[in-house]
């Protein structure tokens, strides 16, 4: 589990294709002393696990699944990334509670200076909406998020940056038409879970009433 605070900026040093997918390499300073084999690391905001720690750098073996459902296929040696370590039981939870997990790629289809904020707007999968909130949590390829407006006709919703996130992590490198990993909140997916268990157990037309609410 992870908070959404990226705590470093890494880059990436290798990528190789092999059979499982491929080996990603990436350089680390701050958090390289903590990484160990086995370890969690979220990178761009995907769960990956540490196979090889170097004194600079360490590997990590992204499968075809994760190559397929995040922007890591199409990572690149020199290409920055936002890193996070695992979350400690003793560490603050600053952010939100966050999986590493990525749910869906969206796409950045506009850009506003706002005063010293930046206001971003990501298209996404039109069946992740119902999970997006104004004013709720959302993690952009790692970083923890608040909604500051949704935009369901175009299946779009808005982030309010501030110059500090901006400037330390990698949305500094975005621009429009930028790919970028979404992790919804998973408690609206709890909610979602439980909620169908109960019109289940009820009967269909209650399922279907349900389903027919939750994607307005």
């Amino acid at each position: 589990m992870f908070t959404g605070l990226v705590k470093e900026i890494g880059k990436v040093v290798s990528v190789r294709s092999n059979a499982e997918g491929k080996l990603i390499e990436v350089s680390s300073k701050e958090l390289l002393p903590e990484i160990a084999i086995d370890d969690s690391v979220a990178i761009n905001g995907a769960c990956q696990t540490a196979v090889k720690v170097t004194d600079s750098t360490f590997v990590v073996q992204t499968v075809h699944t994760s190559l397929d459902k995040t922007t890591l296929g199409s990572l690149r040696s020199g290409e920055e990334v936002n890193l996070e370590l695992a979350l400690r039981a003793s560490d603050r939870l600053g952010g939100h509670i966050v999986q590493g997990h990525v749910n869906d790629v969206g796409q950045i289809i506009q850009i506003q200076s706002r005063g010293n904020n930046y206001l971003v707007t990501i298209k996404v999968n039109s069946k992740q909406m119902k999970y997006i909130v104004k004013e709720g949590s959302i993690t952009i390829d790692g970083i923890s998020l608040t909604v500051a407006d949704v935009f369901k006709a175009d299946s779009s919703f808005q982030l309010s940056i501030i110059p500090h996130t901006w400037e330390n992590t990698v949305l500094r490198n975005r621009s429009v038409q930028s790919f970028v990993n979404i992790e919804v909140d998973i408690l609206g997916k709890y909610i979602e879970n439980l909620l169908f268990n109960g019109a289940r157990r009820s009967n269909g037309a209650s399922t279907q009433n349900l389903e027919s609410f939750l994607n307005d």
